[in-house]
């Protein structure tokens, strides 16, 4: 698989957010994108991910451009081949920590594996056997991340797509996330991430940083 952003830009009336970014990335890659917060990283991951309209330029996904596909058929690519980590978690309060890893698949119709079963397991790999049946609020900051990656990985998706996924954890817990992330890459998926933590951005394969509104391969 592959993903090639072409000449992407947004802008919002007369404001331009993001504007000339070109890339292309495929299997067993990742891409760190790099810039301060709120300058634009959450935009570019939500035109990638197939969330956000472009402006300007198109999205490709294995030859596809995807500005020319119907909503219907974006949908079902977006949830077949993408997984998302969003910044702020963005768990479903009222459902307990396995349920919330078991959405995706519940939206997909699944009927080919145990959605809870799948769910327990990715929990157990990050370490939350014993919150399985936790509510969001009964969990801590980084317990919420590493539910949410785990929702990201649930349908073992070819792209995940992760909005600052170490910021706000300790140590500890940022290490579990980006060890888990980048191992994903390596296992031949697409792994693309937006930090402005330069440590966890040096793990990618390659660094994209913002200069005047376009993201720039790294020298």
């Amino acid at each position: 698989m592959y993903i090639e952003a072409i000449d992407l830009g947004k802008s919002y009336g007369d404001a331009v957010v993001i504007e000339h970014t070109s890339f292309r990335v495929e299997d067993g890659e990742s891409i760190a994108f790099v810039s301060p917060s709120g300058s634009g990283k959450s935009t570019l991951l939500s035109m990638i991910g197939l969330l956000l309209d472009p402006t300007t330029g198109s999205v490709v996904v294995d030859g596809q451009d995807t500005g020319k596909l119907s909503d219907d058929v974006r949908s079902e690519l977006r949830l077949r081949s993408f997984g998302f980590v969003f910044q702020h978690t963005q768990l479903i309060g009222s459902l307990r920590a396995w349920e919330n890893v078991a959405t995706p698949a519940r939206f997909a119709g699944k009927t080919d594996f145990d959605p809870k079963q799948r769910a327990i397991q990715l929990l157990e790999q990050f370490g939350l056997s014993d919150r399985l049946y936790h509510y969001p609020h009964q969990l801590s900051v980084g317990q919420k991340r590493r539910v949410a990656v785990a929702r990201a990985l649930m349908l073992s998706p070819k792209v995940v797509i992760a909005d600052e996924p170490t910021n706000d954890l300790d140590l500890e817990s940022a290490t579990s996330v980006a060890d888990t992330l980048l191992d994903y890459a390596d296992q031949g998926n697409i792994l693309l991430y937006a930090t402005h933590d330069l440590e966890l951005a040096k793990r990618a394969g390659t660094v994209m940083r913002l200069r005047d509104k376009s993201f720039q391969k790294a020298d």
